[in-house]
């Protein structure tokens, strides 16, 4: 069976493996920490200590990227600190908790085809 035959349940129990075998020692990881390592991975600069703001920022970067190819956000370049900066394009639909949370996990699975992760 190939990415393009796996249900949308198995590709996201697929991302949550990658995540759980190379940066959570196995443990299964929530949401955020997912969307926190896509962040670090966005920016580029290696592992490293972070303040709680650039934790923040790089859950934005994060959200921003996987969202990107839904026509939300759009890559604007670096700023002089080497930081990803997006353009907001199009508000996101008012959703449920329940309904954030499976558009997030739509959009990292279609972060992780793109790159071909799977």
């Amino acid at each position: 069976m190939n990415a393009t035959e796996l249900t949308a349940k198995e590709k996201w129990t697929k991302v949550e493996e990658f995540f759980a075998q190379n940066f959570t020692g196995g443990e299964t990881p929530d949401l955020d920490t997912i969307l926190f390592l896509i962040g670090v991975q966005e920016l580029g600069k290696g592992k490293r200590k972070f303040k709680k703001d650039d934790k923040v920022n790089l859950l934005h970067i994060a959200v921003c990227r996987v969202l990107e190819p839904f026509g939300y956000y759009r890559f604007d370049g670096l700023d002089k600190d080497g930081w990803p900066q997006f353009e907001f394009l199009e508000p996101l639909p008012e959703l449920k908790a329940n309904e954030q949370s499976l558009l997030m996990k739509q959009a990292i699975i279609q972060y992780f085809e793109d790159r071909e992760l799977f």
